[in-house]
């Protein structure tokens, strides 16, 4: 799988987690301070850049950081069609993925240790997307409420 993931801050938790995915197999696409290159680097940059290489396919999955990850899930959620789900705990990162089919996942750096990060990418990754008809409808709802006049820029 190819995996955006991107931060305004490199830590210990994000370097564990990239080495994390790449030991996983999948393939990784860095942007922000995970970047060599990449001057733009402040969370609504870095986050919107990851939500953006998902919506256009050009990743599978993502995953953004930030201080407290809220800000981080603040950014990646104005992409059409982005569901990012900030999540402390495995049990967390499992519901956003049942019912809430999220495909970018939010981190807290200040909040989530290295063991814990490890537990929620084991749900992230084995949990796949409810497919039952409640589930379809509700995320039907949500790309009714993205192409909604209510909530688009004029």
């Amino acid at each position: 799988m190819k995996i955006a993931i991107g931060s305004d801050e490199r830590t210990n938790l994000t370097d564990r987690i990239l080495e994390e995915l790449k030991q996983r197999g999948h393939e990784v696409i860095v942007f922000g301070s995970l970047a060599e290159n990449d001057l733009e680097v402040d969370w609504p940059l870095s986050c919107s850049k990851v939500a953006l290489a998902v919506a256009t396919q050009k990743a599978d999955e993502g995953i953004v950081f930030c201080w407290t990850g809220t800000g981080a899930s603040i950014a990646a959620n104005k992409v059409l069609g982005i569901r990012a789900a900030l999540c402390h705990d495995a049990e967390t990162a499992r519901g956003a993925r049942i019912w809430n089919h999220a495909n970018v996942l939010v981190l807290s750096l200040r909040a989530t240790t290295e063991a814990i990060a490890k537990e929620i990418l084991d749900a992230w990754f084995s949990t796949p997307f409810s497919e039952d008809e409640w589930n379809i409808l509700q995320m039907e709802r949500i790309r009714q409420l993205e192409k909604s006049a209510l909530f688009q820029q004029s």
